[in-house]
């Protein structure tokens, strides 16, 4: 069946590639990659021989009505992000939308499941997973920032980012400052040699990345859900004594 296939890719250590995400590579006729060098480092180590083709930021608004075409015409196609689930901030979610708009009447688009940052962050942190938010790649500016935090401050749910070691610090203090001093995770280098896992309340954890001389690799946030009031039960006797 003609399908575009949205196929998760290990997000550090290749033995996380799926049979079945190994089996669409080598047989499908095209692959959507965002960087084709990354792509085709994976596809020869799996040695699966599709063409390549840029699917990126930069790209996608004017290949998105292509691709979608050439998927209705019968032509199969895999898309693929550097690492993890493509759609989960990343450029691959505008082709899946606009696939599905063209295709209500057909299935066209399947999903190859896989490794995910965010959950894989989520629960190596060990923090609640109940019920939790995911917010990308946090803005750049203090303020936008701030605002950013302002607004989820309130949301019972465990927060999770995606952050750049050169923010790393900042980003913690004023998660601090404006969520109070929770305890969060500081997930690094998932699946991947350097692989690190640093649970502590948030102005610890800036204290600690802020001594390291340099702080290196892809890093996410996880940031506790508001703490719970502790109810203290007290017992009244038939004396009127408290116990």
């Amino acid at each position: 069946m003609t399908m575009l296939y949205i196929v998760s890719t290990p997000i550090g250590n290749l033995g996380d590639l799926s049979a079945r995400a190994t089996d669409v590579l080598r047989n499908v006729g095209t692959v959507l990659a965002e960087d084709t060098r990354v792509t085709r480092k994976l596809l020869n180590h799996i040695e699966a021989h599709p063409k390549v083709e840029r699917f990126d930021e930069h790209t996608a608004f004017a290949k998105t009505p292509l691709i979608v075409e050439r998927v209705v015409a019968g032509e199969d196609i895999a898309l693929v992000s550097d690492a993890g689930t493509p759609g989960i901030s990343d450029p691959g979610q505008t082709l899946i939308d606009a696939v599905l708009a063209a295709t209500e009447s057909e299935q066209l688009l399947t999903v190859i499941p896989g490794p995910s940052a965010v959950i894989g962050a989520l629960t190596a942190s060990g923090l609640s997973s109940d019920a939790f938010y995911f917010g990308g790649f946090l803005p750049r500016k203090t303020k936008a920032q701030r605002d950013a935090f302002e607004a989820l401050s309130g949301l019972d749910a465990t927060l999770v980012f995606y952050e750049s070691p050169k923010r790393l610090v900042k980003t913690l203090e004023t998660a601090a400052e404006v969520l109070g001093n929770r305890l969060s995770a500081v997930v690094r280098e998932l699946t991947k040699l350097h692989e690190e896992v640093v649970r502590k309340p948030l102005l610890e954890l800036a204290v600690e990345f802020g001594l390291r001389d340099s702080i290196k690799g892809e890093i996410v946030i996880v940031i506790a859900p508001i703490p719970k009031e502790r109810t203290v039960r007290v017992h009244v006797d038939k004396y009127g004594g408290n116990q």
